[in-house]
């Protein structure tokens, strides 16, 4: 759309640049599997290219379901769901999963579970060969390419999940509680890690966890979802500057938003 505006005397057109599209647009969107009672209601969303997403709520809110949504994996009861504007069956090669559990398979070695989507796409040995030395340096793993999953530890086991997820160069990342099973220290250096990879790599994140420091310390907008059924009770934009890093969590900012997402959840919980 263009402006008419007059600067001395003459007539000029002033260019507005129109806003981006939603990488990923819910529209009254609701869900149940089968004759179930409903899991989500009415959720209504759009989220950019730069967006790193929170979903945080009580068990039962339908956290696990959106992403499943978003990834085609399960179709809407009611409402509609677009990826970069079509349905997300459609878009499926432009996203990854990365779930609760690594999921590697134990008679692969660390660089070949890393390039299996590759050979699944059927992408040439010289890229597969590429792409897994660039995906194991960036999570920090290049030395443990030959190993097995059973010698790797925790921590190590999800790295290599998220190299394989980013194999694919994908737009959207779906992250269904990747580091909930991990100790406290692991998970608070995979969430700086991350951070850091997200810094050298344009992705959309939608990050569901149960973890109220790690929500915030993550993402720049926090979905806070009421339960039976699932609905977006909150929404909240984290303004921490990124990058962000260890000494984030110490800084007043992100102390207060700790507590009052907690303040927030609490209240939902005892509202169900």
């Amino acid at each position: 759309m263009a402006d008419r505006l007059a600067v001395g005397g003459v007539a000029r057109l002033n260019f507005c640049m129109p806003a981006p599209p939603p990488i990923v647009e819910f529209r009254d969107v609701a869900k149940r599997y089968g004759d179930g009672p409903l899991i989500l209601e009415r959720l209504n969303f759009t989220a950019q290219p730069d967006d790193f997403i929170g979903l945080i709520g009580p068990s039962g809110c339908g956290k696990s379901t959106l992403l499943k949504l978003i990834a085609g994996l399960s179709p809407v009861t009611a409402g509609s769901v677009t990826v970069e504007g079509v349905a997300p069956e459609k878009a499926a090669q432009n996203l990854a999963f990365i779930f609760q559990e690594p999921t590697l398979l134990p008679w692969l070695t660390t660089g070949k579970n890393v390039e299996l989507p590759l050979r699944l796409r059927r992408a040439s040995t010289a890229q597969r060969a590429e792409t897994r030395r660039h995906a194991l340096a960036l999570v920090g793993l290049a030395d443990r390419e030959n190993y097995y999953p059973r010698q790797l530890s925790g921590g190590q086991k999800m790295r290599v999940s998220i190299a394989r997820a980013l194999s694919v160069a994908p737009r959207i990342l779906l992250l269904d509680e990747p580091f909930g099973a991990l100790d406290e220290m692991t998970r608070e250096h995979l969430n700086e890690e991350l951070l850091a990879i997200r810094q050298r790599q344009a992705w959309t994140a939608f990050f569901v966890t149960h973890s109220v420091a790690e929500a915030v310390f993550l993402s720049n907008r926090l979905f806070i979802l009421s339960a039976n059924p699932g609905r977006l009770h909150r929404e909240l934009r984290i303004d921490l500057p990124y990058p962000r890093t260890a000494d984030t969590r110490q800084s007043r900012e992100y102390q207060q938003l700790v507590a009052e997402v907690s303040r927030l959840l609490r209240s939902v919980e005892n509202a169900a």
